[in-house]
């Protein structure tokens, strides 16, 4: 439901009017806000300087109970802050622990992030294990020119001559359909051993390479069998670059045929339905093999394309658009008589995931009619070409034309705007099987330094809309060494398993000549890869050094992250990079905007910002201030950025070497490792370790006992100065053992919590430590035992004061359950320690309330109580205010925390809904503090959700764009012979033999979409607190169940403390403010398109040389059917003869001599 417009406005002249009955015995005037004959009464918000208000409270003849003056309510409020601040002082014990730390100040030091150096430190180390990758990669291309040059082709060439590791025989042979799957006799394949490689999180083999062929390719033609002839010598350079540098993960090869030959050898990771997988479709492929681009697809839709020949010109643009990467341009037209765009882009726009999107929605709505235009599509083709007003690839400049056929050449318009530059290619695509005449569209494409393809079936497809790459590939061969240059490319998902990467891309070039003297060869062969895990980058990273809220960040020329603890894909499709925009995974405000743009330009920066970051839980919304540091790292296109916190300036640093350094005994003898130990944990509170990487030998486990178990057992091997484990992790952790222990020995042990209505006591470290006393509360303990992953802990080292947490609720759920008294509100605050002039947060201390003793004491704390025992009282005569403990029937109670989630309620059937956000329990008075700005509202979307698939509809219908011909058509001999008729009989035909295909979407083949969730967009909403830091009483008018309330900020902590009047009746539901995540499309698009957020494509351009030969441009004849086998086939099809069975269809790769 849409949230109603913000309403505010001031006392109102006109008559007084009768208001509902006020709880007690008559009714209360205040001013009729419509004034005289005014309509209907509706919700209206009024909010009332306090003086105003007062007169309207009270009136003669009124009940004895009146609403609470403003006074009263501060009163209240004060008493509520002294309680919760004299509890945090005894128990919470921040001053005791500053003491604690400054008492052990010989056991630490304090060291200082220094952001400049840490920055420059960290893109130096990457920029060093990518010079690594580099070196490797020009090793394996110039191996790879010379193999190839030297390679001497083989015309009589056979499988069996061949021996190779074929990635995919495995699965094959273990098919039991798989016999079809592939011609050719498998005696050529090698069978393998392999050995599991925690490096490649899989099973590899170190001798030998994989070899990957698309599974519409046929493995035994010549080319195929010549491309793995010559590529075999890789493997030694594979080998020996490992043995150069041991990190090195997957090194691959991927050729312009089709054919992937990578190493370490590993079996292939079929999907469970159809592979598609094509190395020229990668994201790192089509990265290497050209420059960027600038493309106008251009489809005819006119009367004659229709049926299938339409189906196979949508499928062969979204096929086209998948060729496409985040550096290149596109728009798509149709065209008859005239040419629009087929979506909402009016010009080029960049071919990002989500653009790429629309167009392909957008595609699947074409209908043929009309006649056909080839000048319509042309002119509006470079006319989008020309406009220089837009950002663009100013690069490889190409029209694609997708038609069945046409006589016009339209050369004045290629004389027009082409020639004689000839600055654009020209792509023509006849689509589908038809007698039409291809001279033109061979003409059309070789006279613009373009190509001619037929696609005559679905095919066809794939590989004619990819094969205009070797075309693009030309100018870089022919440039020689200057296009020799290593390209790092976007952030996606590994095909074999290791999760996300960055590759590393070279192209590797056909250095052969025709003959003596002849012109050199201008083929590419393929582009050479190197995979660099995001992981093993983060290593490079300070982990810990940071504090909580610190961290590292890196971006591309595009904007988009290469790090970020942000960058989290619930679920990645391997066929796209994951391009999750830098101002995407943080919230957008102008200094980050501009942050980006320095970032992209290569410039060095520092700049402190004040700006809002969301709660790692996703729930809340904060205001802080952090410096933001960057510098570009060398010989990439990537810049590095360093975020921290004003309190994370300085750390500690255990300094334990008078006490264990001397002594090589093992660390489980040192002083306070007994704090770690279960037999400890009753008498000193239990032990939560952080998960952190100790030591290399440490078994992990999501368990903490278990983990804790582990850890143990290990440190009764280890010793101090172990090479094996990080000192710092380690001796930090011991640290704060003994520092927390100590907090329970003057502080917490001598306590009673349950005089205080406390389930737990905590303290959470900067060392990975969080104790929590007393043992037993430890069991209901749900928060992260990594400090920095826990919401509380990051949120109070923000904060200032008590921060309150409610426990969190789904409105989905069912309501807390408090039978066994351990539902709990969490507050805490941070620890600030002064050493010096230096300043730091090292720890969080808090309790943990029980809510139901605390709600009972929330009453008694908002009442006019003058004795503990004793609630006042109205007599007869005497006159006094309503309050939250004796009149909890007539008037609303409540703490709601900073985000609008409900804390505490004087209502005990509201108990039950703590930690749901206040609009599902009172929508009209949440409302109203959102109207009078007591909470902001922040929007924005998650491009990284995952979200389950969708019920697939239309089961059992036909076939979608099936041609039906009339009964005028089957009495016309001339549509017998034509492409309709072709068509006809092409849709029933690849109905039989593919029948998924009409029936599945393609991405189906990569998986099973019944079970598999699909990445999607979600958008959330969270709210903050506003302006309003005073006191306010207000009116919510809505005629006759008009309601008082008064909010008031509780000082120190993040809680609004609400009292208003309980609603009588319903007459006036108001909009429902919302909060938990909802399914979204995005923003919209189109808008977004017309201001596109800052980039740079690569600085270098390849797209034209003089002396490239652009003869070969594509061959081709029509397809005339033959009369008699049409009507023969017909008939059949009509007097509905089964036919019979077709023989598999394979497709073979076009014929390539290298």
């Amino acid at each position: 439901m849409a949230v109603p417009a913000r309403t505010c406005g001031s006392s109102w002249p006109g008559p007084v009017r009768t208001a509902r009955p006020w709880p007690g015995r008559g009714p209360r005037p205040f001013p009729d806000p419509r004034g005289p004959a005014s309509g209907p009464a509706r919700p209206l918000l009024l909010l009332l300087p306090p003086l105003l208000l007062l007169p309207l409270l009270t009136a003669p003849g009124a009940s004895a109970y009146s609403f609470p003056q403003q006074h009263t309510m501060q009163h209240w409020a004060r008493r509520l802050e002294q309680e919760i601040d004299g509890v945090m002082r005894i128990f919470g014990g921040v001053q005791q622990l500053r003491e604690i730390y400054k008492d052990n100040r010989n056991l630490f030091e304090v060291q200082e992030n220094e952001p400049q150096k840490l920055v420059e430190k960290v893109a130096g180390d990457i920029e060093s294990l990518l010079d690594r990758k580099v070196q490797a990669l020009k090793r394996l291309a110039d191996a790879a020119e010379s193999f190839q040059k030297a390679h001497r082709w083989q015309d009589n060439i056979k499988e069996e001559d061949i021996m190779y590791y074929d990635a995919k025989g495995d699965a094959e042979l273990d098919d039991p359909e798989g016999e079809d799957v592939e011609r050719g006799s498998k005696t050529s394949t090698l069978r393998l051993d392999f050995m599991e490689d925690p490096n490649f999180k899989n099973k590899v083999n170190y001798s030998y390479t994989a070899v990957q062929i698309p599974t519409d390719i046929y493995k035994g033609s010549t080319v195929i069998l010549n491309e793995l002839n010559w590529t075999e010598a890789l493997e030694n350079v594979f080998i020996e670059n490992r043995r150069q540098d041991p990190t090195l993960l997957w090194q691959v090869f991927g050729s312009a045929t089709g054919v992937t030959r990578y190493y370490p050898a590993t079996p292939w990771r079929a999907p469970k339905k159809i592979d598609l997988y094509d190395v020229r479709r990668r994201p790192w492929y089509i990265q290497g093999a050209s420059s960027p681009k600038d493309m106008v697809i251009i489809v005819d839709v006119s009367g004659s394309v229709s049926g299938l020949t339409l189906k196979l010109m949508k499928t062969s643009v979204c096929e086209m658009l998948d060729t496409l990467s985040d550096d290149d341009y596109v728009n798509v037209a149709s065209f008859n008589e005239k040419a629009q765009p087929v979506s909402c882009f009016t010009h080029l726009v960049q071919a990002n995931v989500r653009n790429k999107k629309v167009f392909k929605e957008a595609v699947q709505g074409m209908v043929a009619k009309g006649t056909t235009g080839y000048k319509a599509g042309f002119e509006y083709a470079f006319d989008q070409l020309q406009n220089s007003n837009i950002t663009r690839a100013n690069c490889n400049k190409m029209i694609m034309m997708f038609t069945d056929g046409g006589e016009d050449r339209v050369q004045d318009v290629f004389e027009k705007y082409n020639w004689p530059n000839r600055t654009v290619r020209v792509f023509t695509f006849s689509v589908g099987q038809h007698n039409y005449d291809v001279t033109p569209l061979q003409w059309m494409a070789c006279t613009n330094k373009g190509y001619y393809f037929e696609i005559p079936s679905i095919g066809a497809i794939r590989i004619n809309t990819q094969e205009y790459l070797d075309v693009l590939g030309r100018p870089m061969v022919l440039a020689g060494k200057e296009a020799k240059q290593v390209q790092w490319t976007n952030v996606y998902e590994d095909a074999l398993g290791l999760g996300l990467v960055v590759t590393g891309t070279l192209p590797v070039f056909n250095l052969t000549q025709d003959g003596p003297g002849e012109k050199k060869n201008q083929l590419i062969l393929g582009v050479m890869g190197i995979d660099v895990a995001l992981n093993d980058i983060k290593r490079l990273t300070p982990n810990y050094t940071l504090g909580a809220n610190g961290y590292v960040f890196a971006i591309d020329l595009n904007g988009y992250v290469l790090l970020h603890p942000n960058l989290k894909p619930q679920t990645t499709n391997f066929r796209e990079p994951v391009t999750l925009d830098f101002l995407d995974a943080e919230l957008e405000d102008e200094n980050k905007e501009e942050i980006r743009r320095s970032m992209i330009d290569g410039n060095k920066g520092h700049k402190q910002i004040r700006t809002l970051v969301k709660s790692l839980d996703e729930r809340y919304i904060d205001e802080v201030i952090r410096n933001y540091t960057w510098v570009p790292i060398r010989s990439t296109n990537y810049s590095l950025g360093l975020v921290l916190p004003p309190y994370s300036t300085f750390y500690l640093q255990a300094n334990l070497s008078d006490q264990i350094l001397q002594v090589k005994l093992p660390i489980s003898k040192l002083k306070d490792f007994e704090f770690l130990l279960p037999s400890s944990f009753e008498s000193e509170g239990h032990v939560f370790i952080a998960p952190r990487e100790y030591c290399k030998d440490l078994n992990a486990s999501d368990n903490n006992t278990e983990f804790l178990k582990n850890f143990i057992e290990l440190m009764e091997k280890v010793t101090p100065d172990s090479k094996q484990c990080n000192n710092f992790l380690l001796h930090n952790l011991i640290l704060d053992t003994g520092i927390t222990q100590q907090l329970v020995e003057r502080v917490w042990r001598d306590q009673d919590l349950n005089t205080y209505s406390l389930l737990a006591v905590f303290a959470a470290t900067d060392g990975g430590i969080t104790r929590v006393f007393p043992n037993k509360a430890a069991e209901d303990w749900t928060e992260n035992p990594e400090p920095f992953n826990a919401s509380f802990y990051r949120r109070s080292l923000d904060n200032h004061g008590y921060v309150f947490k409610p426990p969190h609720q789904d409105s989905l759920l069912r309501p807390l359950e408090l039978e066994n008294d351990t539902v709990g509100v969490l507050v805490s605050t941070a620890v600030e320690l002064s050493l010096g002039r230096r300043t730091l947060r090292p720890a969080v201390v808090g309790v943990k309330l029980d809510l139901e003793a605390w709600a009972e004491k929330f009453k008694v704390l908002a009442s006019n109580r003058t004795h503990q025992d004793h609630p006042q009282k109205c007599g007869p005569s005497s006159h006094c205010e309503m309050d939250c403990e004796v009149n909890n029937e007539d008037l609303l109670c409540v703490l709601i925390d900073d985000g609008g989630f409900l804390v505490l309620s004087n209502q005990n059937h509201q108990w039950d809904q703590v930690g749901r956000f206040f609009s599902e329990v009172d929508a009209n008075l949440m409302l109203a503090l959102y109207n009078n700005s007591f909470y902001t509202r922040k929007e924005s979307y998650d491009y990284q959700a995952a979200c389950a698939p969708q019920p697939p509809g239309n089961l059992g219908a036909a076939p979608r764009g099936v041609f039906v011909p009339t009964i005028a058509d089957f009495l016309n001999l001339a549509w017998w012979t034509s492409a309709a008729a072709w068509s006809l009989f092409q849709q029933l035909l690849y109905g039989l033999i593919y029948h998924s295909w009409f029936q599945a979407d393609p991405a189906e083949a990569e998986g099973s979409p019944e079970t598999r969730e699909s990445s999607c967009v979600m958008k959330q909403t969270q709210y903050y607190f506003g302006s309003v830091n005073a006191s306010y009483n207000a009116i919510i008018d809505c005629g006759n169940c008009s309601r008082l309330f008064h909010a008031q900020r509780l000082t120190n902590t993040n809680l609004l403390f609400v009292v208003a009047e309980k609603p009588l009746c319903s007459q006036c539901e108001a909009g429902r403010l919302l909060q938990k995540e909802t399914h979204s499309d995005g923003p919209e698009q189109c808008e977004l398109v017309q201001r596109p957020r800052y980039r740079r494509g690569p600085h270098i351009c390849f797209d034209y040389n003089a002396t490239e030969d652009t003869s070969d441009c594509g061959r081709g004849a029509s397809f005339p059917p033959s009369l008699g086998i049409l009507v023969s086939l017909q008939l059949l099809l009509l007097l509905g003869l089964p036919p019979r069975p077709q023989p598999q269809v394979h497709s073979f790769a076009a014929s390539r001599r290298l």
